[in-house]
């Protein structure tokens, strides 16, 4: 009877001690389908720097049809990544979501113009007609041009406003003279369908003033007061990191495993490897933690969005460095 009882009290213990070892799950939604963009997430999972944090992520990938704040709101994720436009409208609105990590540090933001459309600088925007991508992504556009003092009615001295889907089909059937594009992504698909660089003029928003952040990490602030909560974002973000800045010194194998992670198939090695490159640009000069004069940057920009900002007042307690204070030490 005494061997029996030590033999099961061993036995508990060896399944309380797996159980304690049981990898913490973790549910991050992104905010556009699988790709480079967020190669550093895909990284950190292959490379076994989340297994390292005890963790175990899974990567939902986004979609035309996904709002990450939605996905959030109804449990489906436990932390997402958005832009900062999108992220402080959505709190303004009453979903309180908290930037707890920003792994880039510039924009990747443009409009791509058509040399044959006469625009040589912004002054010649007067009397074009430009794609803007819309739901939320629109507002820097808005400053840029209030800031410039031209109206987008559609007026003589104003820009026509088209609202552009996700292609850049605009520019290539010359229903636009200038497109929205993404250093990594848009503008290498009008190259692609063969417009060549050398007729093409393009605009950075870094370069015009009004550039926002993109591709935070934002979580729900309630679940910030859960200590486990954040001991588990804390490991998150550090694992997370430490995948960006190897993608940021690997590009080549950073899109390999992104491309083998792609369930679609859609994705071609040539434009990950590329949209990597320019990636890597980007998350350059972050360690992690948001800097606030970029987030002043940011908020003076959406304050300044034209007669329709889309906040209307200087947000509250919408970014901490709670978590990037204990990840990165």
């Amino acid at each position: 009877m005494k061997l029996f009882s030590l033999l099961l009290s061993v036995g508990f213990l060896a399944i309380s001690t797996v159980q304690s070892w049981a990898a913490d799950k973790v549910t991050l939604q992104l905010k556009w389908v699988t790709q480079a963009q967020f190669a550093g997430y895909y990284v950190a999972r292959d490379k076994g720097f989340y297994k390292e944090e005890n963790l175990d992520v899974e990567i939902k990938p986004g979609g035309p049809d996904i709002a990450p704040a939605q996905v959030l709101a109804g449990g489906g994720a436990d932390v997402i990544l958005d832009w900062m436009p999108s992220a402080l409208a959505t709190r303004e609105k009453g979903l309180p979501i908290v930037n707890i990590a920003q792994p880039f540090k510039s924009s990747g933001m443009m409009l791509t113009c058509r040399k044959d459309s006469g625009i040589k600088s912004p002054t010649d925007f007067k009397g074009k007609t430009l794609g803007v991508w819309f739901f939320g992504n629109e507002y820097p556009f808005l400053s840029w041009m209030s800031k410039l003092g031209i109206k987008t009615d559609g007026s003589a001295n104003g820009v026509k406003v088209l609202k552009q889907g996700f292609n850049v089909d605009p520019i290539l059937q010359k229903q636009a003279d200038c497109v929205s594009t993404m250093t990594y992504n848009e503008y290498w698909q009008i190259i692609d369908a063969g417009i060549p660089a050398s007729e093409l003029v393009v605009f950075k928003y870094e370069d015009q003033g009004v550039a926002t952040l993109e591709d935070g990490i934002y979580v729900h602030e309630d679940k910030l007061k859960d200590p486990k909560f954040v001991d588990k974002m804390v490991r998150f973000v550090r694992a997370s990191m430490k995948g960006w800045k190897y993608a940021e010194a690997n590009p080549n194998e950073a899109a390999d495993i992104v491309l083998e992670n792609d369930a679609t198939g859609a994705q071609t090695e040539k434009h990950q490897k590329r949209m990597m490159g320019e990636i890597a640009k980007l998350t350059a000069g972050s360690n992690g933690a948001l800097a606030e004069a970029d987030y002043a940057r940011t908020v003076k920009t959406l304050l300044s969005s034209g007669s329709d900002p889309v906040i209307s007042k200087e947000p509250k307690g919408a970014w901490t460095h709670m978590i990037t204070d204990k990840a990165l030490k």
